[in-house]
């Protein structure tokens, strides 16, 4: 049996060990998938422990998607175009980093029929997911996209079309998409938004890629707004299926991601998770 897991600070209510479950079961492979709670002092021993422990995968969350890179023997030309790494893949004793993320974006876009060609974007935050975020939407032919921080700094980002602004600068951008990319409304403080309702209203689609709570409070208001809202369970198991191709050095077909997305969105209606 393999083991694979993933790395973050805060993940008791995690749904990967279940997707990546059904995932293994879909393509008949066994492995167990552990959650490492791990604070930001002993990465560089987590890094040495995936190896020790022989852990052949592993996905990174919040907050160490950029910090991780540093502990890695190899990344990938995408993660490293990114900026950040979400999957790491012990490889003949090598730790490798890719980005799945961007994969996995792509996916919750293309199923919810959100068009960027030509769109004006907003990503909400700057950390890790969104830079995987940016380069999907640039790839894709987004025509402007705006990085909202806390602390904007246009130095980060050289391209003409990409602009950091702060959130009082917000309010004068009207778009197509907007795009929640902080942790912000995310379980327990399901009560938050990273946004008010005029914010919302000024954008046709709204996306988040929280997936816990399955509607977070900024999709509310979006739907409240009669907008499209997106949430983030797509993006989380598209990632994952990708992950596993890293991992099993396979292809997947993509309709395990909808068959996976069907069965855990009963149990959030149903209110099991």
């Amino acid at each position: 049996m393999e083991f694979y897991g993933l790395l973050g600070e805060k993940l008791s209510h995690s749904l990967s060990p279940e997707i990546h479950f059904e995932i293994l079961n879909s393509i008949k492979r066994e492995g167990a998938y552990k959650l490492f709670e791990i604070e930001k002092d002993n990465l560089s021993d987590f890094a040495k422990a995936l190896k020790l422990l022989k852990v052949k995968g592993c996905n990174v969350t919040i907050p160490y998607k950029k910090n991780i890179m540093k502990e890695l023997d190899g990344i990938s030309e995408e993660a490293v175009k990114i900026g950040a790494v979400n999957t790491i893949y012990l490889n003949n004793g090598s730790l490798q980093g890719f980005n799945t993320d961007y994969y996995g974006f792509g996916v919750m876009l293309k199923i919810s029929n959100i068009e960027v060609k030509d769109s004006v974007a907003v990503i909400l935050g700057n950390g890790g997911a969104s830079r995987a975020v940016l380069h999907y939407l640039l790839d894709n032919g987004a025509k402007e996209v705006y990085i909202v921080s806390r602390k904007p700094n246009n130095e980060e980002y050289s391209l003409s079309n990409v602009k950091v602004i702060s959130y009082e600068e917000l309010k004068y951008i009207k778009g197509d998409i907007l795009i929640n990319s902080t942790p912000v409304g995310m379980y327990p403080n399901i009560s938050e938004s990273p946004v008010s309702k005029d914010i919302i209203n000024n954008f046709t689609s709204i996306v988040d890629l929280i997936y816990n709570p399955y509607e977070t409070k900024f999709l509310a208001y979006g739907k409240e707004l009669n907008k499209k809202i997106v949430g983030g369970l797509y993006m989380l198991i598209g990632q994952a299926v990708k992950a596993q191709e890293i991992w099993q050095e396979i292809d997947i077909d993509e309709g395990i991601i909808k068959d996976i997305y069907n069965k855990i969105n009963v149990r959030f209606l149903n209110n099991n998770i």
